[in-house]
């Protein structure tokens, strides 16, 4: 589970939203309201302000109104601060800096101060309340005397980035002032900073304070560094061994006791960091952990506590380690759907290990409720099985209460969040109840957009393993669906941080959940043309004209720089599948695309599937060809050289669009620049220093070797050029030598070296689709070879999530797309089917969730669109394709059979 997209929750019900626009109308007491005060006194003569995420700016201006001048990067101040002591701090820095005339910037809201202080917010940000920008490093000491006086006896959460000033809530780090962007080597343009002989360099912001190299520490900082170095774990009697994991609450880490010889895990807690939804810290929260502990010790079902310190300002728990894995990591290996072929021995075999399972943990919770505790954050990865698989441990208590608590629930994983009407033991049986469903289909995050999605699972679960016991399922769909009621979307405002915070996750505000079943889909997407043209009503209803930032919900990817403009997360991915899917023109869509690309907005990338080169590519699909050649030209003006390799974002992609661009209009200036990318492309597949994830080279058709194999593909069936096709085949092979065959069924997926993936996007069936062209124009021994592996990993019976790039939606357009001789109109039917256990209804019509499951999405990349277009590819006329990778052939008659007519 991706922590990031929980705070895109809060605002919306239905869709994935800044927080920033998290409403509390109708607060009663300055505790909830919408800012702190000082953001509600006048502009002083001479200062601007400005809004720009969760940000509020203010900075002085000349009698034009335009800013003062001042260092583009340098040493700045960050003012750490509490809930509690925020709206008095902001008011300090204030009155301090605007007299001073020294620009700053707050974070102006509560519930946005506790966006960036929760438990899983970036440890890059946390803790920052205030930014505070000096002149000059004379201007910085003094700012740190008098403000910290000002300041003394204040406390806030420790930031992680930067050096504390004395022991008070100041802190500097060096970095950017302004806002300069540059790429980071890997493709991805990140702030940045100018090194010592002017270019600009990554301003680096990981969890630890750096001076970079061509910079010297002031002397009077000095001091405050030596310090921060005073402490360490050298004196403790544990030896760590290993970081766990990270949260922005702390670390957890194994290790040794040194005196016993004992493992133990190591739980550390920062005072004032890590907030629950109730506002306690990490610290409050380890210690309910402990007293939990305590109360269930001997019980075997929980760890023991071995030790309690402090080190520094930081509390530590130790644990005893318990041996075994998390409950979810079973799936990989264990779980019969992940095949192409399920086995019925293996799908029985299962059955009665995922029932012994429950039965385990169900056990497990009896025993720590008659000890007096609620568990309050059951879910997958906090059960630990034992190696012999005959028992389970739960981990994790820092959530824990007592039994006759009325208290709701503080922390929760979105695939087991209880409703707001549960509280005490009856959250952990609802959480008992969504274990039953994802121990067989591990898609219970749905259930935090819809809880009536339960019964459509039960459905799926009871056709898939057929000796599921009737009355198991049967009783997960009523504890989930169990006080649900007609009526119950009632129009409450969406809740700001605090008591209700966890359940702005579940339909964006309190008690506005569904009638159970009430999201049963009204049209089948095997149920062709209807499908589309309910996914088609869907999409168009949720768009958003007014909205200048994006025009379709998708992906929280759209809220960066010209997110909301391209093909993967923006308008222009949309309006094309629309466009492919054979929709009626959506006008007043194409205009707000035409009018928020003139001008294009400042740090849009240059990419194919990321900015404006898929903008063009699309405008031009739709008959803008005019506006395209401007963006073309617009992209053509900036060092499009350094763009990375690949087709998402880098020089595979532009190449595509410019070649294309230059056969419809004619302009050789553009075939130029397509060949010179080219050039470009075949000079670094002699370098294996490619787009590096995790220490490995990326594989795959967006980020791998793939785009530019396809990109030599399309350029040789231009040109006729032997050399493009042998580069295409070096490319192929490049990606090819990254993956692995899987034992259980021979499938063929990219190897990430933690997790093999067998996607659209960064997988094995992206790679199949261009090799599918390359054999079109030659033959090959080793990738035919290759083809049935990576149809068998297009056949999987479960995915993890729809979408186009990153689930289902691809592998059924690849399934469909295939010129392997094995695909049948059986598989196609399949895929169509296992892609509509993850249907959703919107405004009564068709849809689907986007990554990580917990709203729904209308975007290419990962959402309804994509699912559109590959439905469409599949069940329709046949020719719907994505960019570039036109269907081999028209697939007619497997259309008409999978669509059941």
């Amino acid at each position: 589970m991706d922590k990031r997209y929980e705070v895109y929750c809060l605002a919306d019900r239905h869709f994935y939203e800044t927080p920033d626009r998290l409403s509390s109308a109708g607060a009663a007491d300055d505790a909830r309201a919408p800012e702190f005060p000082v953001t509600r006194r006048p502009l002083p003569d001479g200062w601007r302000s400005g809004r720009f995420g969760d940000w509020l700016s203010f900075v002085p201006v000349d009698d034009g109104g335009a800013s003062l001048p001042a260092p583009q990067q340098g040493w700045k101040i960050h003012v750490s601060a509490t809930l509690d002591n925020a709206a008095r701090v902001t008011e300090i820095v204030w009155d301090y800096c605007v007299p001073r005339a020294v620009p700053f910037k707050l974070v102006p809201a509560r519930h946005l101060l506790h966006l960036r202080n929760s438990k899983y917010a970036g440890r890059d940000t946390s803790g920052k309340a205030v930014t505070v920008y000096p002149d000059d490093e004379h201007q910085l000491h003094e700012i740190l005397s008098e403000l910290g006086d000002l300041l003394e006896g204040y406390e806030g959460p420790y930031i992680l980035t930067d050096l504390r000033w004395h022991q008070g809530p100041l802190y500097v780090r060096y970095g950017a002032f302004t806002r300069r962007m540059c790429d980071n080597g890997k493709g991805t343009l990140v702030p940045a900073i100018e090194d010592g002989e002017g270019n600009l360099v990554p301003d680096p912001r990981e969890p630890a304070f750096k001076v970079p190299a061509w910079v010297t520490l002031p002397a009077f900082l000095e001091p405050e560094l030596a310090a921060r170095n005073t402490t360490t774990v050298t004196d403790l009697p544990y030896r760590i061994e290993k970081a766990l994991h990270f949260s922005n609450g702390g670390g957890v880490y194994a290790g040794t006791d040194t005196r016993t010889g004992r493992k133990v895990v190591l739980k550390e807690g920062r005072p004032h960091a890590g907030l629950a939804a109730d506002g306690a810290d990490a610290v409050a929260r380890l210690e309910r952990e402990r007293d939990a502990l305590e109360k269930l010790s001997g019980l075997g079902v929980a760890p023991e506590v071995r030790d309690w310190f402090l080190l520094g300002d930081h509390r530590f728990l130790v644990m005893d380690f318990l041996e075994g894995s998390t409950l979810n990591s079973f799936f990989a290996h264990r779980h019969p759907l992940c095949t192409s072929e399920p086995d019925a021995d293996a799908i029985a075999a299962y059955t009665h290990w995922a029932l012994r399972m429950h039965r385990a943990v169900e056990e497990a919770v009896t025993a720590v409720h008659e000890r007096g505790v609620v568990f309050n954050d059951l879910h997958l990865f906090n059960i630990m099985v034992a190696p012999d698989e005959q028992s389970v441990a739960l981990l994790d208590f820092e959530a824990a209460a007592a039994v006759g608590d009325a208290g709701r629930q503080i922390v929760a994983h979105p695939g087991f969040l209880a409703p707001p009407d549960r509280t005490g033991a009856d959250v952990d049986r609802y959480a008992l109840a969504c274990l039953r469903l994802a121990l067989f289909l591990p898609i219970t995050t749905l259930l935090s957009i819809d809880r009536g999605k339960a019964a459509h699972c039960a459905q799926v679960i009871a056709a898939e393993f057929p000796d599921v016991p009737a009355e198991f399922l049967e009783a997960a769909v009523a504890e989930i669906g169990r006080g649900t009621a007609a009526g119950t979307d009632g129009d409450e405002p969406a809740p700001v941080l605090g008591a209700d915070y966890p359940h702005a996750l579940e339909g964006g505000r309190t008690g506005a959940l569904r009638p159970a079943g009430a999201a049963t889909p009204l049209v089948d997407p095997a149920d062709w043309p209807r499908s589309r043209d309910s996914m088609v009503r869907a999409i168009l209803a949720s768009a958003t004209p007014d909205r200048d930032d994006r025009l379709f919900p998708g992906d929280i990817a759209q809220f960066g720089d010209g997110g909301g403009l391209g093909l993967a997360h923006g308008a222009a991915g949309v309006l094309l599948a629309l466009a492919e899917s054979g929709a009626e023109r959506y006008e007043e869509g194409e205009r707000w695309l035409l009018k928020h690309i003139e001008p294009a907005p400042t740090g849009t990338p240059l990419g194919l599937y990321d900015g404006l080169a898929g903008v063009a590519h699309v405008l031009d699909r739709l008959g803008h060809r005019t506006r395209a050649l401007d963006l073309a030209d617009l992209v053509l003006q900036e060092k499009w050289e350094r763009l990375p390799s690949d087709l998402f974002g880098g020089l595979a992609g532009l190449g595509l669009v410019l070649d294309d661009l230059a056969y419809r209009t004619g302009e050789e200036a553009l075939a130029q620049h397509s060949l010179r990318t080219a050039e470009l492309l075949a000079e670094r597949l002699t370098d294996d220093s490619g787009p590096q994830k995790g220490g490995r080279r990326r594989a795959g058709l967006l980020r791998g070797a793939t785009g530019p194999a396809l990109f030599f593909l399309r350029l040789y069936e231009r040109h006729g050029d032997p050399a493009h096709l042998d580069l295409a085949a070096r490319a192929l092979r490049a990606d090819l030598a990254q993956c692995v065959t899987q034992a259980r069924d021979g499938s063929l997926a990219v190897d990430e070296g933690w997790r093999t993936m067998p996607y659209l996007g960064d997988g094995s069936v992206g790679i199949g689709m261009v090799l599918d062209d390359y054999l079109a124009h030659r033959a090959d021994a080793a990738f035919e070879a290759a083809r049935p592996g990576i149809l068998a990993a297009a056949r999987s019976r479960f995915c993890v999530q729809p979408g186009l790039f990153q689930g289902r939606a691809g592998l059924l357009l690849h399934t469909n797309r295939s010129t392997t001789p094995d695909v049948t109109p059986e598989d196609v039917a399949a895929q169509t089917e296992a892609l509509g256990w993850f249907s959703m209804a919107y405004e009564g019509d068709l849809a689907f969730p986007g990554h990580q499951m917990l709203r729904l999405s209308m975007d290419l990349n990962t959402g309804t669109a994509g699912c559109l277009l590959a439905l469409c590819g599949a069940l329709g006329d046949g020719t719907a394709h994505v960019p570039f990778l036109p269907p081999l052939r028209r697939p007619q008659s497997r259309s008409r059979h999978a669509a059941g007519s």
